[in-house]
């Protein structure tokens, strides 16, 4: 396995990185933004049907 940061091999206290360095490089992306998810433009309750009306008793 190789660092996702530099390619080095990994080491065993930073898996999945090689060095403290590399891993607070990726933690900081994470952090300013850099690393995004993508997302849909409707939420999940946007999507989901509108429940029937029901009269009262």
């Amino acid at each position: 396995m190789s660092c996702p940061v530099c390619s080095k091999p990994t080491a065993q206290d930073w898996r999945p990185f090689c060095s403290h360095r590399c891993a607070d490089l990726d933690l900081g992306k994470w952090m300013t933004g850099a690393y995004v998810l993508p997302a849909n433009d409707e939420t999940e309750e946007d999507s989901l049907p509108e429940p029937p009306i029901t009269k009262p008793h």
